[in-house]
């Protein structure tokens, strides 16, 4: 995880997220200074995640500002009882950033540089998107990343983070698909428990 990250995390589960929906609100309404306040508070959690999954710092600003453009765009959509405002922004990041790691794979690569390197892939503690957790959840969810074997995480990461399918993780893996369904559900149910049971 980047250093500013864990950051970013801490910053925005407790920078004020009891006035977000009324910023939200304000945006409704056309309040431009609202759009800038929302940023302000959410922007470098947005930028962290969007770097996080897509490994490339450029693509990661186009996706904040795709991001805070949706979110001015569908303000009057949102809806607090489904999530709160820094989880529907981390929602819309993360799907943003998906869809444009997919649209980059589905390009014909250039060069062997081009095609992400496994070991480059994002380290297993959990990243902005858990801005929404408690810090003792960010906590538990840490340890409980750390206590899953390699080859879990590793399933974990892939699907989650880039967004593979069960069945291209096994393609990518080289291993038997009901094996890559039996690490992600063990790791999911051990996830699970610990976020559960503290």
């Amino acid at each position: 995880m980047t250093p500013g990250a864990d950051e970013a995390v801490v910053s925005t589960a407790r920078g004020g997220a009891a006035d977000d929906p009324d910023i939200v609100g304000r945006m409704t309404g056309g309040d431009s200074s609202a759009l800038a306040e929302l940023y302000d508070r959410h922007g470098r959690a947005i930028y962290s995640l969007a770097c996080r999954i897509l490994s490339d710092p450029g693509d990661a600003e186009d996706v904040v500002q795709d991001v805070f453009s949706q979110a001015w765009r569908q303000a009057a959509r949102y809806d607090r009882s489904r999530a709160s405002v820094a989880g529907w922004l981390l929602m819309m990041t993360r799907t943003r950033s998906l869809d444009r790691l997919r649209a980059r794979q589905a390009r014909p690569a250039t060069s062997a540089a081009s095609e992400p390197a496994f070991d480059t892939l994002p380290d297993a503690g959990p990243g902005p998107e858990a801005a929404t957790l408690t810090a003792d959840a960010v906590r538990r969810m840490r340890r409980a990343m750390g206590e899953l074997n390699e080859p879990q995480r590793r399933a974990i990461e892939l699907a989650y983070f880039e967004g593979l399918t069960q069945t291209a993780i096994a393609d990518r893996l080289q291993e038997p698909l009901g094996t890559v369904k039996t690490r992600i559900r063990s790791a999911l149910l051990k996830l699970r428990a610990a976020m559960v049971g503290g």
